[in-house]
């Protein structure tokens, strides 16, 4: 069974709807709480890295000294071995640091339902390959990339971020949006307090009721875009064959 670093900002957070096609593919999940002091194991035994969200900004190296290893960790595994990689929302902003990239504060944020839409690059890139044009996602970030490190492709953009997605060649694949996020991690905010009063103070009251009432009906699209990356990648990657 191959094996998947998962790399953990937050408590509760989890890959999602990926884990479901981790069990399928025979992919082992081991997560690393590096926030709450567990360290990033050596490389070696691992296939694939998936790296996650979180409320961390890439530059806060020293309120969270753990990023600059992250980063080392990534510099490592998608430029020095070329190995498999999948980040998302500060995921994807780490993959962009880590290889030479800018982040910054957005000039606006982003949190709910948004559409994002292929660049050109995007519409032939083997990794989007079947992935619809234009799609809503779901989002939740208030920094963005706002320089892409060098060979770096950018394969989508929103009206308010232009680099909702990056590709490093054909085995590294990142998004701004949560791609993961799934019914059961949407219906799993109602017992955090604090993601709901979070919404709340972002979007207004019944912010969480409105967003569930909003994205439910999306989902089923959702998962078959994310389906169709995920499928691209495990393959153009070298992950599966």
């Amino acid at each position: 069974m191959k094996k998947a670093l998962i790399l953990q900002h937050m408590d509760h957070d989890h890959p999602g709807r990926f884990l479901d096609w981790f069990a399928e593919d025979g992919i082992l999940p081991v997560p690393v709480r590096i926030f709450d002091g567990e360290a990033i194991p050596s490389l070696a035994g691992y296939d694939f890295m998936f790296v996650l969200g979180g409320a961390q900004d890439t530059w806060q190296e020293e309120q969270y000294p753990y990023l600059a290893e992250e980063k080392a960790a990534i510099r490592e595994w998608v430029w020095d071995r070329a190995k498999p990689y999948f980040g998302v929302c500060l995921g994807h902003q780490l993959l962009a640091t880590a290889l030479g990239g800018e982040v910054a504060m957005a000039e606006e944020g982003e949190i709910g339902v948004f559409d994002v839409a292929l660049t050109e690059e995007g519409k032939s890139h083997r990794l989007l390959d079947g992935v619809p044009s234009a799609m809503p996602v779901m989002q939740w970030h208030h920094a963005e990339v706002k320089r892409i490190p060098q060979s770096a492709k950018i394969l989508a953009a929103s009206q308010r971020a232009a680099v909702q997605s990056l590709a490093i060649d054909e085995h590294a694949l990142s998004t701004q949006f949560h791609c993961e996020f799934s019914p059961q991690t949407v219906a799993g905010w109602r017992s955090l307090p604090n993601y709901v009063a979070t919404l709340e103070r972002e979007n207004g009251p019944a912010a969480y009721e409105k967003l569930l009432a909003q994205c439910y009906p999306l989902m089923p699209a959702m998962d078959r875009a994310t389906r169709r990356m995920w499928d691209n990648f495990k393959t153009a990657s070298g992950l599966l064959r």
